[in-house]
């Protein structure tokens, strides 16, 4: 009576969660395929359960006949004993060695699949659109990856062998009862009921503890993780309320310290109420067994035996009551990792792709429109936390756009809030497809383009760059991840920032922190300016790469830029206009279409769009619009080689 009751009870907790959520067809024959690389040893798996159980049944009927052969008396009732005794210990001794068995193919299968699901699912998220992360909460997503992966495996492990084995030990064990006393077994099936409507209304109202339980520390941990990232943790500090964080966290742990009070008293009254019942039918196995053994009916050993029997009864009979809702659980799970592995990953590879030349770098945008894809297309409900998703079809971000850059020139793209800069760049590093038109480079699709040689010929700087929290050397490699120390300190020296890492105590192997907060947003900018200039793109994507910087750190940055773009194909996203007055061609965006294009002076003559931007920017700092005290973005007559 201990592992089928906890099955059990983890049904009753699930059913309700089971019962809401629509599992779909053809998901049982998909996990047959991820069931397939292990199909010999879910056999083998198998049959030791089957002959555990098998032996969970023999020992019982042996204990009787050593109780015969004892009352039986007679000159070979000792050696029947110890023969007996023997066999006990053999068969005890080999469930032992079964059950080692079951637990290691239960291992190797069920940390097999959560390999294959966990790595296959991280793979698709990692394919999938940047849209598809903006609309995604993250916990819920991650969740997919640990949870759901666990209860899919379960399949294979618990539920699969759980329902095999008290299948067959049902089947044996009622078949053996019914054989030796038809009576005995029926008044002892009598107070099932009695234990199990109840145990499925405490279940009840322990499911429902239990999903306050995981909505507290859902919250908790959600407050966990915005307060003690340093963006949390200097708000916190700013507007000192530490001591308000405190008393609110420590609400709600004090509720999560309740509920564990009642949880762990339902479930103890659930285990008592099961033992209880399960010692009264024992209670009745010997009172009517007794009685009809003294009367000679039955003999003692059947007596003994039956009470043995009834107690791997109620187990399989318990645990097997709830198989539908078992199983469910599992396909619900599988079901939730699917619908992960079924999105649509955007952007992909087509077959016979071809390779960027390598060189050049000329970029073209030929009558290009776009509009983002709707919610339905990148993202699940389950991991918005919404009833159901946007279908609505988005407007066009950009339409119409059609511009050439030539090798080792620089366009700039300047234009209000939401005119679409961004969305340009994003179309030309594939981070999204054109929804129609095309974006070239060197004459080949982007579309078309194997999607290692567009990685290897773009290099994106961003406002503001991440960095993961290893060591400056991994985030290094990160572009290039055969580069030697030697080229890691020339691309170090070329953006600016060698001094400032030969100056840490660890050099290349410090550890950045946690989105780089350890640097400066300056140094962490001139770090990822030396991760492109590692990685030699031939063509240089700048979105807004100073907009946050102070003068010094930004001037240190333009001269780490400069260094970037020299002989390479440039676009620029600029917010502060006055670093793009030397670019090649400035081109003015304006609700997605390019309403300007020139240079600085052509367009300040112009008098438009850009000359009125231009104007508004610098009218609040002088009204001579200061130029000439503004370092602007040129190349350098020579850069380190790397």
């Amino acid at each position: 009576m201990s592992m089928p009751s906890w099955t059990m009870l983890r049904s009753i907790q699930n059913s309700d969660q089971v019962k809401r959520h629509q599992v779909k067809p053809g998901t049982a024959r998909r996990i047959t395929q991820f069931a397939r690389p292990y199909r010999r040893d879910i056999t083998v798996f198998l049959l030791t359960v089957v002959v555990a159980a098998g032996i969970g049944v023999a020992t019982p009927l042996l204990a009787g006949h050593v109780i015969n052969a004892i009352t039986g008396g007679g000159p070979q009732a000792a050696g029947t004993v110890v023969r007996l005794a023997l066999l006990i210990a053999g068969l005890a001794v080999a469930d032992a060695l079964l059950s080692l068995a079951q637990r290691w193919y239960s291992a190797r299968i069920g940390e097999g699949i959560i390999l294959t699901l966990r790595t296959r699912v991280f793979d698709h998220v990692q394919r999938m659109p940047l849209q598809f992360f903006t609309r995604t909460q993250t916990g819920a997503l991650v969740s997919r990856l640990n949870n759901d992966v666990v209860g899919a495996q379960r399949a294979f492990t618990s539920t699969l062998s759980g329902v095999l084995s008290n299948v067959i030990q049902l089947v044996l064990t009622a078949a053996v009862m019914f054989t030796l006393s038809w009576q005995i077994t029926v008044l002892s099936l009598v107070l099932l009921p009695v234990f199990i409507i109840p145990a499925r209304r405490v279940g009840s109202r322990l499911a429902e503890i239990t999903r306050e339980s995981y909505n507290l520390d859902a919250k908790m941990n959600a407050t966990m993780t915005e307060r003690f990232n340093v963006s949390g943790a200097l708000l916190v500090k700013l507007f000192g309320r530490p001591d308000v964080e405190a008393t609110r966290f420590g609400e709600r742990a004090e509720r999560v310290r309740d509920i564990g009070v009642q949880q762990a008293m339902y479930s103890r009254t659930f285990f008592v109420a099961m033992l209880l019942v399960a010692s009264l039918a024992q209670a009745l196995t010997y009172g009517l067994g007794g009685w009809l053994a003294v009367r000679g009916q039955v003999s003692a050993g059947t007596v003994v035996t039956l009470a043995l029997l009834l107690t791997r009864l109620y187990g399989p009979l318990t645990a097997l009551s709830n198989v539908r809702v078992d199983v469910m659980s599992a396909l619900v799970s599988f079901d939730r990792v699917f619908e992960v592995l079924d999105l649509a990953p955007g952007i992909a590879e087509k077959p016979g792709a071809t390779p960027i030349p390598a060189g050049a770098g000329r970029i073209e945008f030929r009558d290009v429109r776009f509009r983002y894809p709707s919610a339905d297309e990148v993202s699940l409900a389950t991991l918005e936390d919404v009833v159901a998703l946007d279908r609505r079809e988005n407007e066009l971000v950009l339409d119409g756009v059609d511009f050439t850059v030539e090798p080792g020139r620089m366009v700039a793209l300047v234009g209000p809030s939401g005119a679409g800069k961004s969305t340009t760049s994003m179309l030309l590093s594939r981070v999204y497809d054109v929804s129609d038109g095309a974006v070239l480079i060197d004459g080949v699709d982007v579309r078309d383009a194997t999607l290692g040689s567009l990685r290897d010929t773009i290099g994106v700087v961003t406002q503001d760059s991440h960095l993961f929290h290893e060591t400056i050397a991994e985030n290094l490699r990160y572009a290039s991840p055969g580069a030697t120390e030697e080229q890691m300190w020339a691309a170090l020296e070329g953006a600016q920032v060698a001094d400032l890492v030969r100056a840490l105590p660890d050099g290349l192997d410090t550890v950045v922190g946690e989105r780089g907060y350890r640097f400066s947003g300056g140094e962490k900018q001139r770090i990822a300016i030396a991760r492109i200039l590692l990685k030699q793109p031939s063509i240089v994507v700048l979105d807004e790469a100073t907009a946050h910087l102070d003068s010094e750190s930004e001037a240190a940055v333009q001269r780490a830029l400069a260094a970037a773009l020299r002989g390479r194909t440039a676009v620029v996203i600029a917010h502060r206009l006055s670093t793009i007055r030397d670019a090649d061609e400035i081109l003015v965006l304006d609700h997605g279409r390019i309403v300007e294009r020139g240079r600085h002076t052509e367009l300040m003559t112009a008098g438009g769009l850009y000359s009125e931007l231009y104007r508004t920017q610098f009218a609040a700092t002088s009204p001579a619009y200061p130029e000439e005290d503004v370092e602007v973005l040129t190349v350098p007559a020579r850069v380190p080689e790397l």
